[in-house]
């Protein structure tokens, strides 16, 4: 093949490697993400309530760190979401290093229906490319909110950049965004390569 002239970091990111969290993992990765809900600090006017239980996402692992994204509903209405992170164990040592981060929002999937996919995402780093060019190297994780779906891609500028398929209809991407002019889409596709679904991180 010839030389690109679009070089971009393309499935920089591990593919999930274990199923979602339960028992006492989930209980673990619990402890750490409600302690980030504790730090969110939440606007004057905002009563950001207790979180319910959480949903967990499958997880990825980049730059030597492995990311358990999650969101939660709270009492008084609102959506959490954020992750947890560590680095990850060999064969006979446990993960160690927790980090967690969280935030809120009061945009819902069901006070919006014109949205085919419901997504979170936060940068992790960057990426330097040519010229002085730096990618965005974004979690992105959510749900496909039609029926049908089989895997979620990232794009930037039309280049496939991540994918992942759907565990149990939820889905989690790492992949450079904000970069040489070009922004990511997020796409839903079923297991014939047909497109059911797409979203841009920067749509209202």
């Amino acid at each position: 093949m010839p030389p690109t002239d679009r070089l971009v970091a393309r499935f920089a990111a591990e593919p999930p490697q274990e199923g979602l969290p339960y028992g006492r993992w989930a209980d673990r990765l619990r402890h750490e993400f409600l302690g980030a809900c504790l730090r969110i600090e939440p606007d004057e006017d905002t009563d950001l309530g207790e979180p319910g239980d959480i949903v967990w996402f499958p997880d990825r692992t980049w730059d030597g760190r492995t990311y358990v994204p999650a969101t939660a509903r709270t009492t008084t209405g609102l959506e959490i979401y954020g992750y947890v992170s560590f680095a990850p164990g060999g064969e006979d040592a446990e993960p160690d290093h927790f980090r967690a981060w969280a935030d809120y929002t009061d945009a819902l999937a069901e006070e919006n229906p014109d949205w085919k996919l419901d997504l979170c995402d936060e940068v992790l780093g960057g990426w330097r490319g040519e010229q002085g060019n730096v990618a965005a190297m974004t979690l992105v994780w959510g749900r496909p909110l039609v029926d049908g779906g089989a895997i979620v891609t990232a794009e930037l500028g039309d280049v496939t950049v991540d994918q992942c398929a759907l565990i149990e209809d939820r889905f989690t991407l790492i992949a450079p965004d904000d970069y040489r002019g070009d922004t990511l889409d997020i796409k839903l596709w079923d297991a014939k390569g047909e497109e059911l679904a797409g979203e841009s991180l920067y749509e209202e």
